[in-house]
């Protein structure tokens, strides 16, 4: 697995490309990306649920959480990024979503919530670029309550060989421009949910184009 880009350096690629960083990621996914996301919180948000977006970004996951929560709801936005929150800020306040959600920085492998604190947690394409992936996934296990739901997707490598190792000479390119590829890259965080305890499947599901597929899931945390 390619090793991340720093925390610092991360900070400062997506303070960087936090203006077009909606349309950068739609563009580079064929629009795949918002499937993704709706995926995901179809499987994961249920009505009165308090939500944690981990690597919230420019609001779009958390949006469609708060919808789908309601009023009774709340949706806590989470992102290493303030510049990429302003964005998240300014969006739901035209979509009048403002008063379901709570903003906050901070780094997802140390995240700065309780044990158990949230119904449930999501991630869309924010393990991705993380410097410590399992870390974050499993930090992300620890703040779900027991009978919660995480939800996540994130970047895989191709199923098929040959189209992996052309994914792989393209990333050796694109690697080096970190405002393009945005420091993501290929991760494995199941297999540590799994060993946490994380049980049901949900969802299970590859989307995307062929060279950059996605994973998406959704686990559930054993009641107790």
């Amino acid at each position: 697995m390619r090793q991340g880009l720093d925390k610092d350096r991360l900070k400062s690629v997506y303070d960087g490309v936090a203006g077009r960083y909606d349309r950068l990621h739609r563009v580079l996914t064929l629009g795949s990306d918002e499937r993704g996301r709706m995926m995901v919180v179809e499987n994961a948000v249920r009505p009165g649920d308090r939500v944690l977006d981990c690597g919230s970004g420019t609001g779009s996951t958390a949006l469609l959480a708060a919808r789908n929560c309601g009023p009774a709801g709340r949706v806590v936005l989470f992102d290493l990024s303030e510049n990429m929150l302003d964005v998240a800020r300014g969006r739901a306040a035209r979509a009048g979503l403002a008063g379901r959600l709570e903003f906050r920085s901070g780094d997802m492998v140390h995240l700065p919530f309780e044990d158990a604190s949230f119904d449930c947690v999501l991630s869309t394409y924010s393990l991705c670029p993380v410097y410590d992936p399992v870390r974050g996934a499993l930090e992300m296990y620890r703040v779900l309550r027991p009978g919660g739901r995480l939800g996540a997707a994130h970047s895989t490598e191709p199923p098929n060989p040959a189209v992996r190792w052309l994914a792989q000479q393209v990333e050796n390119v694109v690697w080096r421009l970190p405002s393009i590829s945005l420091g993501c890259r290929p991760v494995l965080v199941l297999p540590a949910l799994e060993q946490a305890g994380a049980r049901r499947v949900v969802l299970h599901r590859l989307l995307g184009v062929p060279l950059w597929p996605f994973l998406v899931f959704v686990m559930e945390k054993p009641a107790a």
